[in-house]
């Protein structure tokens, strides 16, 4: 009872903030920015791995294992609004994911990591590309559907009188392809591959793309997908809102299709091979998975100004990632006002050392160079501040001082 008082308590003040005429205008700088009639730079800051620094599991005080979870989205959100003070935008929603299993595709991956987030290795269980391939097979997946409406029904009777919940879910992060790659033959092999046994190379990357196109069926045949055309997050970073999805054809009720919402690949992993053998056998399997989405996202970290000739043959290709290794005077010039130049500063920035000189002109940079195209700076990747929570904040009001001029 007094996990289900704590929460309610919380779902209160998230609906208090979303209810704000403020989250109003937010929303429609979101939709003009995605409709490419920007108002002014956005910006974003996510804390992600910072989180552990600024609201953990420490702060919940529910007993139950779920509803501790959910107390902690609810805390996390409440601290946006109070500390962040970015164009993030808050709904009166409360997503319950649906329980998606399966048990992979034939080969296990293990994984040693160390400790506190830190790195991890793993052995590559494809040793023989020509030959252990055939040891692949298409994942199968199975939605638990008992679990996903317990856990449905529980936010229900818990919140939802105060929050909406909705159930959500997808397809996983990203289309790209390459991490599953890498997992399955290691980067040096990846690599080395597309000199020493391409047309292996290739039927990987064929199973992969095709073994992808049929799960993506699979979600749209079982009514998995959930329409991301208001508060979702897209891409590599970006708020989803736009009225151009879903697609005209689609009703309200119907099982919501890849062309009812935005997709996503990158190939971060990539970076240290030509524009050209990014051409031949990695691109050519992302491209058709990306064209059946209504709208799409490219790019993480990776640099994309020296693929861009393949990059901008992707259907609705909407907004594009510029990473701290992205030359941003080609971009412009590649992006123009088509595109979203979605830029990611270097998070070293704030991770490391504060410098609000360094940091102010860098920013003052990226927005000269992009003038009055859609614009968004996105601060991401800050897996620490050191301790320091206020380095979010006084980054935001950095950049939203800059963003005004």
């Amino acid at each position: 009872m007094k996990d289900r008082e704590i929460l309610r308590k919380l779902a209160a003040k998230v609906r208090e903030i979303a209810d704000l005429s403020e989250m109003a205008e937010r929303k429609k700088r979101w939709y003009d920015q995605n409709a490419l009639k920007p108002q002014r730079p956005l910006i974003l800051c996510f804390p992600e791995g910072a989180w552990d620094e600024i609201c953990n599991e420490k702060a919940c005080e529910c007993k139950d294992k779920i509803f501790c979870g959910w107390e902690l989205v609810l805390r996390r959100r409440i601290y946006w609004w109070e500390h962040i003070h970015d164009d993030h935008v808050e709904e009166p929603f409360f997503g319950v994911c649906r329980q998606v299993s399966d048990k992979g595709m034939g080969v296990e991956v293990n994984y040693t990591y160390g400790e506190n987030r830190g790195s991890y290795v793993w052995e590559p269980p494809i040793k023989e590309l020509g030959t252990d391939i055939e040891k692949l097979h298409f994942r199968k997946p199975v939605l638990n559907h008992e679990k996903t409406m317990e856990s449905f029904e529980l936010a229900q009777k818990t919140m939802g009188d105060i929050l909406t919940v909705v159930l959500y879910g997808g397809f996983g992060w990203s289309c790209g392809l390459t991490a599953t790659a890498i997992r399955l033959i290691g980067i040096e092999k990846l690599m080395l591959a597309m000199y020493d046994e391409p047309q292996n190379l290739h039927r990987l990357m064929k199973f992969l793309s095709d073994e992808q196109m049929n799960y993506l069926k699979w979600c749209e045949d079982n009514g998995i997908l959930s329409l991301n055309n208001k508060n979702g997050y897209v891409g590599s970073g970006g708020v989803a809102y736009t009225d151009e999805l879903p697609a005209k054809d689609w009703k309200s009720g119907d099982k919501v299709r890849l062309k009812d919402i935005w997709g996503f690949a990158e190939s971060q992993e990539t970076v240290g091979v030509s524009p050209e053998m990014f051409g031949e056998f990695i691109f050519p399997y992302q491209k058709p998975l990306l064209d059946k989405f209504g709208l799409n996202c490219y790019g993480c970290c990776e640099g994309v100004h020296e693929r861009w000739s393949y990059l901008k043959t992707i259907s609705n290709l909407r907004r594009v990632s510029v990473s701290p290794w992205c030359d941003q005077e080609k971009m412009a010039e590649y992006l123009g006002h088509d595109h979203i130049f979605s830029r990611k500063p270097n998070p070293a920035t704030i991770c490391n050392q504060f410098n609000e000189n360094e940091i102010r002109a860098d920013i003052r940079n990226t927005i000269t160079i992009a003038g009055k195209q859609p614009l968004e700076i996105i601060m991401k990747d800050t897996h620490t501040v050191q301790n320091e929570p206020w380095r979010l904040t006084e980054w935001v009001k950095i950049a939203l001082e800059e963003a005004a001029e």
